[in-house]
């Protein structure tokens, strides 16, 4: 496993022992060239701060949800991120553009990124690391609100891992029995999109608030 490095110096940068395993760098600390916003084209309502691509949750849906321009299967992702005060975001995985779903959370499954302690939104299905509204996080813990968090998921046929901060802290299989149970006793229950899809866009979350991503990395697996 890469021993990731977080000092300034080596932010949003490929080492070549990363470049040799496959990683691709999502975000060079300078441009957003390889996102758009969902079903809106050119990136609107985020910024570029302290390193990172930072949602500015503007009122009204004048930010938006943006995506890669490319699309994965099997993956592992890496990024880290800090969230502002009462604020709400998630990465999702496996996300499509197609006019009949509303919303990026219609088809992928969201990684759940929240401050745990000040919204009023907490709870064990909606904190950190939670496969939101569906598995809860074990043992999660998140940092202070001035501190970087990592998250990582891998991606695996219908294999899912959640770290957070260096933690598995979720796991689970798409499309078994258990998985449309547990879906069906959800929020996504008529949602058909959800979850259905083996290949798609990793989105990052403008939901209110303020959130930072930053040494945002990805490889095919």
């Amino acid at each position: 496993m890469v021993a990731w490095n977080v000092n300034a110096q080596h932010l949003n940068a490929l080492t070549q022992l990363e470049i040799d395993e496959g990683w691709e760098l999502l975000f060079d600390g300078k441009s957003m060239e390889k996102w758009k916003c969902w079903k809106k084209g050119e990136v609107q309502g985020w910024a570029i701060e302290e390193h990172g691509m930072k949602a500015m949750g503007l009122p009204h849906g004048q930010g938006g949800d943006i995506i890669t321009k490319a699309t994965y299967g099997d993956f592992e992702l890496y990024l880290e991120w800090k969230i502002g005060e009462r604020s709400n975001s998630g990465i999702f995985f496996h996300v499509i553009e197609a006019d009949e779903y509303g919303a990026v959370y219609m088809t992928g499954p969201e990684y759940q990124l929240l401050d745990d302690v000040g919204s009023p939104e907490s709870g064990p299905l909606h904190n950190s690391g939670a496969n939101y509204d569906v598995h809860p996080p074990k043992f999660g813990q998140v940092k202070t609100l001035d501190e970087w968090n990592t998250a990582r998921i891998i991606v695996k046929g219908p294999h899912v891992e959640q770290y957070l901060n260096g933690r598995k802290v979720v796991e689970y299989d798409m499309w078994t029995d258990e998985w449309y149970e547990m879906k069906a006793n959800s929020k996504w229950k008529d949602a058909d999109g959800y979850g259905k899809f083996k290949e798609g866009h990793i989105a990052l979350q403008d939901h209110g608030g303020t959130c930072n991503f930053r040494n945002i990395k990805i490889r095919k697996l």
